[in-house]
């Protein structure tokens, strides 16, 4: 990746049946030759008609819990001095407009509305300031948790499980480049009704201390989503339900929920 060019990026399948990524633009989709390239990869394509995808594939999908002070100091939560992750399979990826089905006896799920970094280039071990410079952008995240079977075995709380199912990991519509993280709030609809709002000002740690700290563990590569965290109001969901995750200055992430 090259960097912040452009503003908006996306990822669609038009109407061919060819998965393009590039810039959106005046409705219009302009194809690049990968996320974050300069060099055109053809005409431009009208978004009317085409299918909004996943707007990267990423090689590592990382979720953060316990990152928001509300939040901590709701449930009595400790600061954490390094971020306490888990990873997502990349089976459990989605899409705006997705369908996602929950498997039987799942007992409670909920959403969680998360902002949603994306690296931009590969970081090993890099400061603060580096990792500012490695984040590309900003897209929505939807968490989804199997919250009854996180903790369904006293002796191993079952994170990837939990958060693992197919669908349960949805990103997008786009990736904003020039957007302040800390001007930023996260929303999320069921239906017509809000049902979590908070600011994302009140992370514990900011994405660039995010992105260092986690660079320190494993190499992070172009396209890693790191999904920082919710705060107060994730709500069990169920069949029937629209759910969207909305960041004005990102856009609106929809799925729908069915068995």
């Amino acid at each position: 990746m090259a960097g912040r060019q452009q503003m908006e990026w996306a990822r669609i399948r038009a109407d061919n049946g060819t998965e393009v990524t590039g810039v959106v633009e005046d409705g219009m989709l302009h194809p690049r030759a990968a996320l974050g390239s300069a060099e055109s990869a053809g005409g431009p394509i009208p978004l009317a008609g085409a299918t909004l995808l996943p707007p990267c594939i990423p090689g590592k999908f990382i979720g953060l819990w316990n990152n928001f002070k509300a939040a901590a100091e709701r449930n009595g939560w400790d600061t954490p001095e390094h971020p306490l992750y888990f990873l997502k399979p990349l089976s459990s990826l989605a899409g705006p407009g997705a369908t996602v089905t929950l498997a039987p006896d799942l007992g409670r799920v909920l959403f969680e509305g998360e902002l949603g970094i994306v690296i931009g280039k590969t970081c090993s071990h890099v400061s603060v300031e580096e990792a500012a410079e490695a984040i590309f952008g900003y897209t929505c995240v939807n968490d989804i948790t199997a919250l009854d079977i996180l903790n369904a075995d006293p002796s191993f709380p079952q994170w990837t499980r939990a958060k693992g199912f197919d669908g349960f990991g949805v990103i997008g519509p786009v990736i904003q480049t020039d957007v302040n993280w800390e001007d930023l709030t996260v929303k999320v609809m069921v239906g017509e009704r809000e049902r979590q709002s908070y600011p994302a000002n009140d992370m514990i740690m900011s994405p660039a201390q995010i992105v260092s700290k986690l660079s320190a563990d494993m190499t992070l590569e172009p396209s890693d989503i790191i999904a920082c965290g919710t705060s107060i109001g994730a709500r069990p969901i169920k069949a029937g339900q629209e759910v969207t995750v909305v960041v004005d200055g990102i856009g609106a992430l929809p799925v729908t929920i069915a068995d």
